[in-house]
């Protein structure tokens, strides 16, 4: 397979579509409402607890610009939300090249659109291992599987997407956008994208450290072994 060389991309990207799903929902009740002010035509895609959220934050407004995942991909969410994001359509939307176009037929052939934005941060799993008495199982149910790779697909894609994993960027990214007219620039993007790949980087080397300090005992014995 050969991989793409991509030569020519824009500077500033319009930020017309959002991905948002996080953990940590703090700083959503002012940025959101700002990106509004900023970009009316600004559509929203959200899943489980920050669609929620959202629609308290957004009230009427809500049915003009939010759109669970589930809708646009036509895909509902697995039990206990382990499949919500890993999707063609999202990863299409992510990952696609704007003067690529065999990546813009398949946009109009899945009816998919570009993610210009990616809002993510991810399930707590250093709170969660920093508690008293927690289990392997607990620690294991809060490894976050689509955040980290919609991060990253959105990171890779810099050229065109801003991944943001923090709340504290909120208002540098509202304020660029505000001075460039909704736009963000590729040197912001390119930022961004090195906070969420250290970002990720950091999750998995947690993780990696948890698994490698519990015995196997404590994890075997968590569970009722079937044999078949």
């Amino acid at each position: 397979m050969a991989m793409n060389k991509v030569e020519k991309i824009d500077n500033r990207v319009h930020v017309n579509h959002v991905l948002i799903s996080v953990s940590d929902k703090s700083g959503l009740e002012a940025f959101v409402p700002r990106l509004l002010a900023i970009n009316p035509g600004i559509r929203i895609f959200s899943t489980g607890g920050t669609y929620a959220r959202l629609k308290e934050i957004l009230g009427d407004r809500a049915s003009d610009c939010l759109t669970q995942v589930s809708d646009y991909t036509g895909q509902p969410e697995t039990q206990g939300g382990l499949v919500k994001t890993l999707d063609f359509k999202i990863y299409l939307g992510l990952l696609t090249e704007t003067y690529n176009d065999a990546h813009q037929s398949d946009l109009k052939r899945t009816g998919g659109v570009p993610i210009d934005m990616v809002v993510v941060n991810l399930y707590p799993f250093r709170e969660t291992i920093s508690r008293s008495g927690v289990t392997p199982e607990q620690a294991r149910g809060n490894i976050d599987i689509g955040g980290p790779c919609m991060i990253r697909a959105s990171a890779k894609n810099f050229i065109r997407v801003a991944s943001v994993v923090d709340p504290d960027d909120y208002e540098q990214i509202a304020d660029e956008m505000e001075a460039g007219r909704g736009t963000i620039s590729l040197g912001l993007r390119y930022g961004l994208a090195c906070k969420a790949f250290t970002h990720t980087a950091g999750y998995d080397t947690t993780i990696a450290g948890y698994l490698a300090d519990t015995a196997f005992a404590d994890v075997e014995g968590e569970y009722q072994l079937q044999d078949r």
